[in-house]
């Protein structure tokens, strides 16, 4: 079941190679559609998900045991990471995941790459529907602008007091020429209900400059 589907010769046939690239495409398919269940992903990562087995494949065709194209290969391949966006993590890994499942197919693997991408993708949908990781629900990020004339350190301090469980400094930022600050925290409150009221008081201390209160942004994730 296991077995390479390419022959021992390195010889590789027309039908060899479009069941590859069939088993590389259904399977980079199956991956983009289990990562479009439970997140946000822009059209263009899905596509690359669903492509990227079936490109990696034809690379790994091609090379097929020549040295020289192998470097080829390395130096090209080396170019397009600096020609790439950072992505969150999880985006990352699907990079990877349809990575190794071209990597198996362009090496005849076709039964070891779907049975690594069932279980790699059961393992994601079971880890994400259980919450596995999860931080608290009830965790919020703060940002709020001040004015360089006010001392941030301790200024919302009692604030917080009356209406967190907990709040943390997570960042601070200078803006608008050095004139305001960005601060960026990160708070549970106590009552939910109250975070108009928070907002109200935040807002008389800051002198009405910009308050933003809202979940934590997954932007924030890194390896």
């Amino acid at each position: 079941m296991f077995d390479s589907i390419i022959s021992e010769s390195g010889t590789l046939s027309l039908e060899t190679a479009l069941i590859c690239t069939g088993a590389s495409l259904v399977l980079g398919l199956v991956i983009a559609l289990v990562f479009m269940k439970n997140s946000n992903c822009s059209k263009s990562y899905l596509i690359t998900l669903v492509l990227m087995p079936m490109l990696v494949e034809a690379v790994i065709m091609m090379v097929n045991g020549n040295l020289g194209t192998a470097v080829g290969v390395m130096g090209a391949f080396s170019l397009v990471r600096f020609r790439s966006m950072p992505g969150t993590s999880r985006e990352i890994m699907g990079i990877f995941l349809a990575m190794a499942v071209g990597v198996a197919t362009g090496t005849g693997y076709i039964g070891y790459a779907a049975a690594f991408t069932l279980i790699a993708c059961l393992v994601l949908l079971i880890l994400e529907t259980k919450g596995f990781g999860n931080t608290d629900s009830a965790e919020k990020e703060l940002k709020i602008t001040i004015p360089e004339s006010l001392d941030y350190t301790g200024v919302f301090d009692d604030i917080f007091n009356k209406y967190t469980g907990k709040s943390e400094l997570m960042k601070v930022k200078t803006t608008n020429m050095g004139s305001m600050y960005d601060l960026s925290y990160r708070i549970r409150l106590l009552d939910a209900k109250k975070e108009k009221e928070f907002i109200d008081e935040l807002r008389t201390r800051n002198g009405n400059l910009g308050i933003m209160c809202g979940r934590i942004s997954e932007g924030t994730e890194t390896l």
